[in-house]
């Protein structure tokens, strides 16, 4: 049965306007022992895309601004087509996340692309919609949930809603060049059995350590995923990093598994956090020529939002 939603009539003319965080890299991506069990654990970061869509009942042509912005474009037609419209219109995207770098900076202009050209026709746009929608396209990061979840971004789909941190600085470094996250996600996953079941235990540790605030253990997996995705994508200065993350006493290393980037994790509410960023920004300038300083996203607190499927 299909699901594609058609709905009418639209609103002519209108506006909608959305937007989505981007994370930085993940708190923990790997491979459960499940068939198709690749996942990971989002850190949303303060940095967002914001798409907006106007409609044009005169034309039948639709664009998308900049140009590049291609996925974007193949999402509001698959969109309108789905929904039986047949006007044109203009996508403009304003980003300030970083391309290819495993920021999730395609995951949020395709999240915000769904949800503004959803407001601007008058349409539902629920979950599972831009999951299914998404799905269509490529692997995805898990930014449309208002919190931190586990995802599966090759089946694009919910795993767990794990909750909220509280405020983290990560001084993050860029390695250079570029990732596509496509033919990254098409490479064979040289996982063990054994390491799967370790994957397995550090979800459950990150999840009770999201339940709990305990951004220690966040640190201690965050960078144990790093060390384990060395095999995939090293990171040449992982090392030098968790030296410097050592000597500022950091919380660990966070790695964009399938990007450039990677960074040092610092809890915001300890004692002198502004001196121990300012020391891990100068520090890491010794290591890649340019050092950006990024802060997480904490949410309201409370249980997972109605209808997520809650961590166990």
């Amino acid at each position: 049965m299909s699901t594609s939603m058609i709905l009418a009539p639209s609103y002519r003319g209108a506006t909608g306007v959305s937007t989505a965080f981007g994370t930085f890299g993940e708190l923990l991506q790997g491979a459960l022992p499940e068939a198709d069990g690749d996942f990971l654990v989002t850190l949303p970061i303060a940095r967002w895309s914001i798409a907006t869509f106007r409609t044009d009942p005169e034309s039948v042509e639709l664009q998308v601004r900049p140009a590049g912005k291609r996925k974007a474009l193949r999402l509001a037609r698959m969109i309108l087509a789905d929904a039986g419209e047949t006007s044109g219109g203009l996508l403009t995207i304003d980003s300030g996340i970083p391309e290819g770098k495993g920021l999730a900076s395609s995951s949020a202009d395709l999240v915000a692309t769904a949800r503004a050209v959803a407001n601007a026709l008058g349409l539902p746009m629920p979950a599972h919609r831009v999951e299914e929608l998404l799905g269509r396209i490529e692997p995805t990061d898990g930014v449309l949930y208002p919190g931190i979840v586990a995802f599966y971004h090759r089946r694009v789909r919910l795993h767990s809603f794990l909750g909220s941190l509280p405020p983290m600085a990560v001084v993050g470094i860029d390695e250079g060049g570029t990732v596509d996250t496509v033919a990254f996600n098409r490479i064979p996953k040289p996982f063990t059995a054994a390491d799967r079941r370790d994957y397995a235990s550090l979800l459950d540790r990150v999840t009770a350590a999201v339940r709990d605030g305990d951004l220690d253990t966040i640190g201690e997996v965050a960078t144990r995923s790093a060390e384990m995705n060395q095999v995939l994508r090293p990171k040449r200065t992982l090392p030098a990093l968790q030296r410097i993350c050592a000597e500022v006493g950091g919380l660990g290393v966070v790695n964009a598994h399938s990007g450039t980037t990677l960074g040092i994790l610092l809890d915001t509410r300890a004692p002198e956090s502004r001196v121990r960023v300012a020391e891990a920004a100068k520090k890491c300038l010794s290591l890649a020529g340019n050092v950006t300083v990024y802060r997480s996203l904490s949410f309201d607190g409370g249980p997972s939002p109605e209808g997520y499927p809650h961590a166990q």
